[in-house]
């Protein structure tokens, strides 16, 4: 009731000092946390309609050709995989990258915010001048902090918000010793300006930890490749011709004689074979791909994504169905 009946200015500040975190708390679950809730519900409905489909009572197939049963559970499954993973880490990573962005144009603010402390100003006046500046993604953030110190919100206060609203290790570490130099009193300016290029450095980094890893990025890709390769030379040529010669042996003399015998009914059981194995490999290597990458699962279940709908498009679609005469 006393907040209804407060001054205009007051309910501004106190509107501006309410951080984004407690606003999407207050409205709802965050959108990663959605995604993967409605994602997972979608991968339990197509886990459902595999386990069916396993089963005999579901006979929809994909691919005609495709024998209902396991093989055609698969498809299922992987569509339930991609449901679970790829909405998730799409929308994460989506966030994670925009957080990055935020942080790479730190240190530029940090240092207009130097320099106007090098001419008297006080740390409040320096990040209200600073803040005409523009700083990517990073721009709206600091109006928002401006605002609220124009409005008399202290500058410690403004600081933690601007922490909550961007929770990341390099903000929370600058945030916190920009506010005790700031409390310690003395010349901000130069602290600010070693936060500044200490803050760059750490992004230098990171960028050269990236790009070394970009190499193993690129080996598990080439790797996972070569593996859907040979599969399909394998499916093209030699497994076909496998079942051409059992099927001889079994219509020959030697068959039925406790002769040469060739297992070659179990060649789709085979192919069943490499298609899990695709899956694993898929869900693992991308998974690993995105932890090398930035460190991060949610970057990994966006690769492991990617790499199961190329296995699967290729298992599916590009290598042969294997059919033995008479089953």
């Amino acid at each position: 009731m006393a907040t209804a009946n407060a001054p205009a200015s007051v309910r501004k500040v106190k509107a501006l000092a309410v951080p984004d975190a407690e606003q999407a708390n207050a409205t709802g679950l965050p959108k990663a946390t959605w995604a993967f809730i409605i994602g997972f519900t979608f991968g339990i409905v197509f886990w459902v309609i595999a386990a069916l489909s396993w089963a005999g009572i579901f006979t929809f197939v994909i691919r005609p050709g495709t024998a209902v049963g396991l093989d055609s559970a698969i498809d299922w499954v992987v569509f339930g995989l991609l449901a679970t993973m790829m909405p998730y880490g799409m929308v994460k990573s989506r966030q994670l990258s925009r957080v990055e962005k935020i942080e790479e144009r730190l240190p530029d603010f940090l240092r207009d915010v130097a320099e106007a402390g090098r001419f008297g100003m006080t740390l409040p006046d320096a990040i209200i001048v600073a803040s005409r500046g523009r700083y990517g993604l990073l721009t709206d953030e600091i109006k928002k902090m401006a605002s609220q110190l124009e409005w008399g919100v202290p500058v410690a206060t403004a600081l933690r918000l601007f922490e909550e609203r961007v929770p990341t290790p390099l903000v929370q570490r600058v945030v916190s010793i920009v506010t005790r130099a700031n409390e310690a009193g003395g010349n901000v300016a130069d602290v600010l300006t070693m936060v500044a290029h200490d803050t760059r450095e750490a992004q230098l980094q990171v960028k050269g930890r990236e790009i070394s890893m970009l190499t193993y990025l690129t080996v598990i890709y080439i790797s996972f490749g070569v593996f859907l390769v040979t599969i399909y030379i394998m499916a093209a040529i030699f497994l076909p011709d496998m079942i051409t010669a059992g099927a001889g042996v079994a219509n020959s003399s030697l068959s039925g004689q406790g002769g040469l015998t060739l297992g070659f009914t179990l060649v789709p059981q085979l192919f069943l074979a490499f298609f899990v194995a695709v899956i694993a490999h898929a869900v693992g290597d991308g998974v690993m791909a995105g932890i090398l990458q930035k460190g991060q699962i949610a970057y990994g279940l966006q690769h492991a994504s990617y790499m199961l709908i190329g296995g699967w498009l290729v298992m599916r679609f590009l290598v042969p169905v294997l059919a033995v005469p008479g089953g």
